[in-house]
Formats: C-alpha cells, structure tokens, sequence
C-alpha cells in the first residue's frame, strides 16, 4: 500500500512515519510534502497512490485548498488539533480524521478501518466546503484557571500554576508548582480537552503533565522514558515508545501541537 503525507511540521511527519511502522509496516510512504502548491503539482502529476495523510493547516494556507484545485484518487485521513467539540464536524461529514497529537492506538484502529472496508469513498466538495466554515470559526480558549477548595475556603489558581494532574484511587488531583494537591469532579480526559496543549501534554493514562514542570527525562526499558517532574512525584511516571517520540517533539517546538 502507497500513501502520501502532506505535513508542514518535520517532527510531526517524522512522528507519523515512526507510528507507521509500528502499526502498519506494509506501507510505504511515496512522498513527504509541506506546501499547498506542492501539493496540487504532485497530484496533478502522480495518480499510484492508495492513501493520503493530510494536515489541515500548512505554512501556504490550508490543505482544503488542495481538494478543490485536484481532486484526490485516494481516501484521505485527515489530521488535525481542532477540540473534541468542532471535530464533530468531520464525524457529520464522514471524514476521516486523526485528532493530534497522534497516538499509536488512534492511527491503528484508522489503518484497520480503512483495510477493512477497503475504502474508496472520496471527500466530496459539499464535505469540503462544509470543513472550510469550520476551519474559518474562532479558534477554541483554553481554561486559565480553576476555583479549588480546601475545607471550608474556595481559591482560585490559574491553570499556569498546576504542575501536573493525575489520577489516584479513581479521582482526579492536581498538584501545584509549590506541592499542594487539590481534588476535581472532572475526569482527567475532560482536562485535557480544556487545557491549553501548548502548555500541557498527556503522558499516559494517568498522568497530564505541564511543560515547565518537567525536568528531565530517563530512558528507559524498550524505547520508553521515565518523566523526572519538579515538584517531585512519587510514582515513576512512564511514557510509550510511540508517545515518547512525540513528546521529545513536543518539548522541542511548541508549534508541533498547534497545526
């Protein structure tokens, strides 16, 4: 099987080639491309291809643009770092999509969906046109801060202030940069979905954890790492292979959430 990327982010390319070959080894990456332009020559030149991974926002405009100048031979996966609300617009469209950043789990399950049914419904230009209004929408506002209680007081921390969240005996905390833990109602996906991705980064299943409260990290058994976090946790928190990847690119360029 032959697939295209369309990515403007490097790292993030690199990340998806990496998942790739992890969870669908038969496929064979043809062209690695950044730029709309690029994009419409190559399709209006190259028709042998199964495939198309395509981020939305690329550094010539968004990749919509692309469909309605060539319209692809192939299915097309999108991926994309807009909140679990606006993407109930690719749902209502049938479109495929990756919500990033990706994870191993999510790319799999869209690589067996795809052999599976053997797809061969393209994106329409109603379906296209329907993404454009959302792309053009106001970009989603993070939480900045949270109203916490202790016994019988009521305090207010900005989210900024929270060094990590995590899950114990069932329940949310989050423990602050100056080591107080509080407890939320909230599960820990819904935080996620909240925060700022710039600003904060789901580890593993139980923890989510700020930038600036990591310090190091340790490698460890079979690809993974072990986060080193100020204020200390007790608990050894291990990253994924597949998530360790995109964590040193988080870490590295903000930007690589952001697209």
């Amino acid at each position: 099987m032959k697939a295209i990327i369309i990515e403007d982010e490097q790292s993030a390319a690199d990340n998806l080639r990496f998942l790739l070959q992890s969870v669908a080894s038969d496929i064979q990456i043809l062209e690695s491309i950044e730029t709309v332009s690029d994009a419409i020559a190559f399709f209006k030149e190259n028709k042998a291809y199964d495939l198309v991974f395509m981020d939305i926002h690329l550094a010539d405009g968004n990749s919509f643009e692309i469909v309605k100048e060539v319209e692809p031979i192939a299915p097309i996966i999108f991926t994309t770092a807009y909140d679990q609300y606006a993407i109930q617009a690719f749902k209502l469209n049938s479109i495929d999509y990756l919500l990033k950043p990706i994870r191993e789990a999510e790319l799999k399950n869209a690589i067996h969906k795809f052999k599976d049914k053997h797809r061969k419904t393209l994106v329409s230009t109603q379906q296209i046109e329907a993404l454009m209004s959302l792309v053009n929408s106001p970009k989603k506002t993070f939480r900045n801060s949270f109203l916490v209680q202790k016994k019988e007081t009521f305090i207010p921390i900005a989210s900024s202030d929270f060094a990590f969240f995590f899950i114990q005996d069932g329940i949310v905390r989050g423990t602050t940069n100056d080591n107080q833990t509080y407890s939320f109602n909230e599960k820990l996906e819904d935080l996620e979905n909240d925060l700022n991705p710039e600003l904060f980064f789901r580890a593993n299943r139980q923890y989510l954890i700020q930038r600036s409260a990591i310090k190091s990290l340790q490698t460890y058994f079979n690809g993974r790492l072990v986060v080193n976090l100020q204020p200390q946790e007790k608990d050894k928190i291990v990253v994924s292979k597949a998530t360790a990847s995109r964590l040193k690119a988080w870490l590295s360029d903000a930007k690589n959430v952001s697209s």
